[in-house]
């Protein structure tokens, strides 16, 4: 049995790997190596063989991590550059959520969609992969401190389920007080981020048997998916719950706008509408009515359920911190459309219910909280 499982491509960060097999030896803990070379010795494959030849060595790995986990190894680590990089961020991502899983690498790709998912630990190496060097060294030195860190925290028995809620700075408030009176009433929450990104660990973990319930205070990412702004691949982002009979109180928080870029980078068609800039990073763009009726639609049908586990909340009072008097972004009309869509849509099981509050004030909260422990009440 080993402690930490280490995966390299060995032909070419073997040097790199042996140094960081001492360090740990150095720290009592003992590792188990996994190449992941693929076997070309020099040759220049093409493109498709070498795809295959990666996808093959990667699933022939993933068994061998998940084995050596299973036999008590207690973190992973990997040493990757492009191609082993992205062969070690595959096997990562099947690994559980929770377990201890570091990743060094040039970073020479983007991380996100693997990490939207997963709890998985970067370090930058910054210069490249080649050979020992005093930054190499350093950098090592540090990883396996941080491993040894890693293995020696306890291993938590009693996972608690809760209820998730999805939020955006534009809901936070809502959030906030939501959260509290649930913990008034013993139930605890779990925020996720609707920034695109977050959304795909929300399902994950709700596939997982994670979670008591879902409310959906901020289905944004429907803007994402459908409409424009970044985002990872989450086809069940909406109908997870359902799927899994889980309660669903729904509102639509961040449906009214469309989260792009800095301003700078603002396609010109939006920067015509309703906007403002939630910070430098960020713009959001008012959306439109045929735009906000398309999204109740698909919203309304990925909750509707048989079950009738699910809930829409409308607060007619605004959907967003800006949806309000003197709002950059303010639209009763907006609102309206959706309201009219979901009502028209709505199977008979699945109750739309509009409050005159705003999504952020107390009242909303409480309604929601409400309808959350009616729903509980059912399973």
């Amino acid at each position: 049995m080993a402690d930490v499982v280490l995966l390299a491509t060995m032909d070419t960060k073997a040097s790199e790997a042996q140094y960081l097999v001492h360090q740990l030896g150095e720290r009592a803990l003992s590792v188990r190596v996994i190449d992941l070379s693929l076997g070309a010795e020099g040759e220049v494959w093409p493109g498709e063989r070498k795809l295959a030849r990666m996808q093959a060595v990667s699933e022939q790995a993933f068994g061998a991590v998940a084995q050596a986990i299973a036999d008590g190894a207690r973190a992973v680590v990997g040493l990757g550059g492009g191609t082993g990089g992205e062969m070690i961020l595959r096997i990562m991502e099947r690994q559980p959520v929770e377990f201890p899983q570091v990743l060094v690498t040039t970073l020479p790709f983007d991380p996100r969609p693997a990490l939207a998912r997963s709890a998985i630990i970067l370090m930058p190496t910054l210069a490249d992969f080649s050979g020992l060097n005093g930054w190499m060294r350093d950098l090592l030195d540090r990883c396996a401190a941080m491993l040894a860190g890693l293995v020696g925290l306890p291993h938590r028995e009693d996972r608690e389920t809760s209820v998730a809620i999805s939020v955006l700075g534009a809901t936070q408030l809502g959030a906030d007080q939501l959260s509290k009176i649930l913990e008034g009433r013993g139930i605890s929450s779990t925020f996720f981020h609707a920034n695109g990104y977050g959304g795909a660990a929300l399902s994950r973990l709700g596939r997982e048997g994670r979670l008591r319930a879902v409310i959906d205070l901020t289905p944004h990412e429907l803007t994402r998916l459908h409409l424009a702004g970044a985002c990872v691949a989450m086809p069940d982002r909406f109908t997870f719950a359902r799927e899994m009979g889980l309660p669903n109180v729904v509102l639509p928080g961040g449906l009214n706008f469309i989260g792009l870029g800095p301003l700078a980078s603002v396609p010109e068609p939006y920067r015509q509408r309703s906007h403002y800039a939630h910070s430098g990073f960020f713009t959001h763009v008012k959306v439109l009515p045929n735009e906000m009726k398309q999204l109740a639609r698909i919203l309304v049908d990925a909750a509707g359920s048989s079950s009738a586990n699910s809930v829409v909340v409308v607060p007619m009072g605004g959907f967003s911190h800006q949806d309000c008097p003197g709002g950059a972004i303010e639209d009763p009309d907006l609102r309206a459309v959706f309201l009219e869509t979901a009502q028209a849509l709505a199977p008979p099981n699945l109750r739309v219910v509009p409050v005159e509050t705003h999504i952020n004030d107390l009242a909303t909260a409480s309604r929601v909280a409400k309808e959350l422990e009616l729903l509980l009440q059912t399973i």
